[in-house]
């Protein structure tokens, strides 16, 4: 006889893993927080720990540092600018390195740009999957005398001699996994998936909001939920970013990511929420197919971003579009004049760059760069 919980044809192995741990809850359900978390982060089957293509043409999306290498230019120019009074080591520490890529672009600028700085960088690259820390050798080569590799418990433990003169993140935050929630007739309900054996799928439920943490997010954002309004809470998000703050005794805390602020998020024209699913390029709203084959991510609430750091006592902040960061990089003077002649020309390409990240499909506002400092 079959067992009702052996993996059903056509399923995924992680699809039975996540049935299983519903099926052991009494109420037959998981917040979907969790449910995310399985999705993306199970140590063998989840999506960014599987050892495959992510990012790029061969992946399911695109992040800034894919379009040419200005973003870590202009973060290496940041970066740089900084660390004029500096005489020793410059220290940088990259959470959720990926690929590697981003470190790799910022290390070239420091080399092309800044030669007397580029010997003087430490940078440590903190990144849980083995694929990624395998990609990150690879992308990295090059600078592999300057690089130190952490998982994140060891990069925990180096934080509290205060090392990290500049932390960096860039597209971590929109990574971690939302709580949902939703208001029905004056009442908070909480997502939870659920197990539909007629359907053979996952089924969202509702169930009355029980964590005090959501009903505080929403209470100190000043945040209303419209009747039958969808919101996504990170409360992960905000605790990671308060703790690196807090670990920071001297430097600066540079997060990168797409969002908005609690008004813009929370507003009643996104009665959807903000999550998204990407594979093969393309969005869609349902994150209850393809578990562990697809990216699951929500807008960051910068607000909430700001607010932990106030809570750890930073006071010195900067929130900026992406495409204002740029500029003030001085993005523009390193525009390549060519003929025109050859489009695929490297001068050619990294003028295309260069408009796509300040001109095309919004990412030039639709992603920010937050900075928070303290002074010792």
């Amino acid at each position: 006889m079959k067992h009702p919980l052996d993996r059903p044809e056509g399923s995924s192995e992680l699809e039975t893993v996540i049935r299983r741990q519903i099926c052991a809850q009494p109420a037959a359900a998981i917040p979907f927080r969790d449910y995310m978390e399985l999705c993306l982060y199970h140590a063998e089957l989840g999506y960014y720990i599987q050892p495959r293509e992510k990012i790029g043409k061969a992946g399911d999306f695109y992040t800034a540092s894919n379009i040419g290498g200005i973003l870590g230019e202009a973060v290496a120019y940041y970066i740089a600018r900084q660390s004029r009074s500096l005489n020793g080591p410059v220290r940088i520490v990259e959470w959720g390195a990926g690929t590697g890529r981003l470190a790799a672009q910022i290390l070239d600028g420091f080399r092309e740009h800044f030669p007397e700085l580029y010997v003087r960088v430490e940078y440590a690259i903190v990144e849980k999957s083995p694929w990624h820390q395998k990609c990150q050798r690879e992308q990295l080569h090059s600078h592999w005398h300057l690089i130190r590799q952490l998982t994140p418990e060891e990069a925990m433990q180096g934080e509290e001699s205060g090392e990290g003169r500049f932390i960096l993140s860039n597209e971590l935050l929109d990574a971690f996994p939302v709580h949902r929630v939703r208001q029905r007739q004056g009442t908070l309900m909480e997502l939870h998936v659920g197990w539909d054996e007629s359907a053979g799928s996952f089924r969202e439920l509702e169930r009355p909001c029980v964590n005090e943490a959501l009903t505080d997010y929403l209470r100190e954002s000043g945040i209303g939920l419209a009747e039958g309004q969808t919101a996504d809470i990170s409360l992960e998000a905000a605790e990671w970013l308060e703790e690196r703050l807090r670990r920071l005794k001297y430097g600066e805390l540079i997060t990168i990511d797409y969002g908005d602020t609690a008004a813009e998020l929370f507003g009643t024209h996104r009665m959807k929420g903000t999550l998204l699913c990407y594979k093969n390029h393309l969005a869609a709203e349902n994150p209850y197919i393809y578990a562990g084959e697809q990216d699951m991510t929500a807008h960051v609430d910068f607000t909430a971003c700001i607010r932990a750091g106030a809570k750890s006592g930073i006071t010195d902040w900067r929130l900026s579009t992406q495409k204002e960061f740029l500029l003030e990089s001085g993005v523009l003077e390193r525009l390549v004049s060519h003929d025109g002649r050859d489009p695929f020309s490297p001068a050619a390409k990294r003028n295309r760059a260069v408009r796509q990240l300040l001109l095309s499909d919004g990412m030039s506002e639709l992603f920010k760069v937050l900075i928070q400092r303290r002074q010792g």
